[in-house]
């Protein structure tokens, strides 16, 4: 008979709560974090883990969280390889946690931890995902606040995937609902949008968002375009399905157009001139061509990507909590 070797977080019990925190250079803020998180769990559930996962920091968070391991047996400690980003961080948590429900939440205190107690209730009556909406965003530019209100806006109209609007990643997963994520091990991801794809009941809980504690936010415009992008075309075809339409538009248009200048030669003749407007016409139709080719050419870099199958990440260590008990 093969032996099973019983590890010492195989024999721990199970904790009521997970809580799943990434962290890329969060040393600034993470005490205060940590001292207002354990405060809330302790007067909310018996027993708890704090999972937090380190996505390649180099400010000294690592240190921190090493140290905090060795003194608070709640706490667990996932150490990316490297920089993976944000959304595989989440990824390699919820492969990580042990709870019977998990809340989901950045370390820079936007997003308040006592709200946690009215995750819990909604949990209690029923709900697997139990997600966080902004009434009010603090702290950010008017610019942020517009695109972001306009990308839920569009992804919504073009997706079949019914993403709330106003929700980042902060929530409450039921266990089935974390399982059932776990299972999606795409390399392109929304976890927002992987959060309502799988389904089952879900509520919003409304909240107001704090400005960041201290430090500074990881995601510039840039950044935020990528996303963009990365969920666009993560959850729907719909900018191939603009291409070939607008194709097929111009190419009547052009066929109409090609139908007047025939007749206007038959009836007027037609000197040799015009060569503002052919290359009017060729720029444009130019354009529109490499628009669709660069359309195309996101969905098979993704393809590309998917069909190599790489781990989504890899741990230098873990380092689970010792008994997840207060």
């Amino acid at each position: 008979m093969q032996a099973v070797e019983i590890t010492e977080s195989a024999c721990a019990p199970t904790p009521t709560l997970s809580v799943l925190v990434p962290v890329y250079n969060e040393i600034e803020v993470l005490p205060a974090f940590h001292q207002r998180m354990t405060a809330v769990l302790r007067a909310s559930v018996d027993t708890y883990e704090v999972l937090y996962v380190n996505d390649g920091s180099s400010d000294g968070s690592l240190a921190w969280l090493e140290q905090l391991c060795g003194v608070d047996a709640n706490v667990a400690l996932v150490d990316l390889s490297r920089n993976f980003g944000k959304e595989i961080a989440m990824a390699a948590g919820l492969d990580h946690v042990r709870g019977e429900a998990v809340v989901v939440i950045d370390a820079d205190l936007q997003d308040p931890p006592e709200l946690i107690p009215q995750l819990l209730t909604q949990w209690r009556a029923g709900y697997d995902n139990v997600y966080a909406r902004r009434r009010r965003r603090e702290g950010e530019t008017w610019l942020k606040k517009f695109s972001a209100a306009w990308f839920y806006r569009i992804i919504r109209k073009l997706s079949r995937v019914d993403i709330p609007q106003d929700t980042g990643d902060y929530r409450l997963l039921s266990r089935r609902a974390v399982e059932s994520v776990r299972a999606l091990r795409e390399q392109h991801r929304l976890m927002k949008g992987l959060f309502a794809w799988v389904g089952y009941p879900s509520v919003a809980v409304a909240y107001d968002r704090d400005p960041r504690h201290a430090g500074h936010t990881k995601f510039n415009y840039w950044k935020l375009w990528n996303v963009a992008i990365e969920g666009i075309t993560s959850f729907t075809i719909a900018p191939l399905k603009l291409a070939t339409y607008f194709g097929l538009l111009v190419a009547v248009l052009a066929f109409i157009a090609m139908a007047v200048l025939i007749a206007k030669t038959w009836l007027y003749g037609d000197p040799v001139k015009g060569y503002p407007s052919l290359m009017c016409v060729i720029l444009f139709l130019g354009g529109i061509q490499l628009t669709a080719l660069g359309m195309l050419g996101e969905y098979i870099g993704r393809m590309f990507n998917e069909v190599k199958r790489r781990p989504l990440y890899f741990t230098k260590q873990y380092v689970p909590s010792r008994h997840g008990q207060r």
